[in-house]
């Protein structure tokens, strides 16, 4: 007879009920303070290569941490259509709310950069630091909406969504008005931001999706003194190669280490 080898169990997230209904996906590991939070990307998940990557570092370390799923993401529940920053702003904040205590190490990835900001200014007393990876506050007004041509546009305006091609999967990016209309209200970068805690913010300058200069925009754009960025020359929107991973855990450790 043949060995059948064993695969690795992947453990079941649990799951956190909102007011409203809608059921959020989770994986936290308790430990000591602070707690890195990982937030990820549009249309991302929290299995990926950088929300792994900082678990086994959590692990490691024995630091509590949380990696979640937004409505409409991964495996929690809701349409992503339905969603909208406001909405996915509120999932974190949950979720920060009801199963971590004490400070926070906040790293978010893309659309997760601007989760983090919006969330460290909603929750302030908390934060130790924040660390953006190619982050991408107000995107849906300065990189989808200033970008789209008035055909586009147009048929957003008419028909409330609009599918775009997506180099990073094989499903076409869903854009509806409500994403565009409610970003316009969770907005960040049209005045400073009184976040004074350390800021590391890490970009690749072959990003084709989110522009490394904005990096240098949000480092000046808060008004800590301790704000340090990692442009990474060769480095894509993604930055998960080995190289990139790396400097990600690198650079978080540095930060909770200062922080405990």
């Amino acid at each position: 007879m043949t060995e059948q080898t064993q695969q690795p169990e992947i453990p079941s997230p649990l799951y956190a009920e909102k007011p409203e209904g809608a059921k959020l996906a989770y994986h936290k590991l308790d430990g000591l303070g602070p707690t890195i939070v990982f937030l990820g990307g549009f249309m991302s998940d929290m299995t990926g290569t950088k929300a792994m990557a900082l678990e086994e570092l959590a692990r490691a370390r024995g630091q509590a941490f949380l990696r979640l799923d937004y409505q409409g993401h991964g495996q929690s529940s809701g349409k992503f259509e339905d969603g909208c920053i406001g909405t996915w702003l509120s999932d974190a904040l949950y979720l920060i709310d009801e199963v971590t205590e004490g400070p926070l190490v906040l790293v978010g990835s893309s659309m997760g950069g601007w989760i983090m900001l919006q969330a460290a200014l909603q929750r302030s007393d908390r934060i130790e630091a924040l660390v953006g990876i190619a982050p991408a506050p107000d995107f849906t007004e300065d990189l989808m909406w200033a970008g789209f041509s008035e055909e586009v546009k147009q048929t957003l305006l008419r028909d409330r969504v609009y599918y775009e091609p997506s180099e990073y999967s094989d499903e076409p990016y869903t854009i509806t008005m409500k994403l565009i209309e409610d970003g316009r209200n969770h907005l960040v970068m049209r005045e400073k931001m009184p976040i004074t805690v350390p800021v590391r913010l890490l970009h690749g300058m072959c990003d084709d999706a989110v522009p490394f200069e904005l990096s240098l925009k949000i480092a000046g754009n808060v008004e800590s003194e301790d704000v340090q960025i990692c442009y990474i020359k060769d480095g894509d929107h993604r930055l998960s190669t080995d190289r990139d991973i790396a400097i990600l855990k690198e650079t978080v450790a540095a930060l909770c280490d200062a922080a405990a």
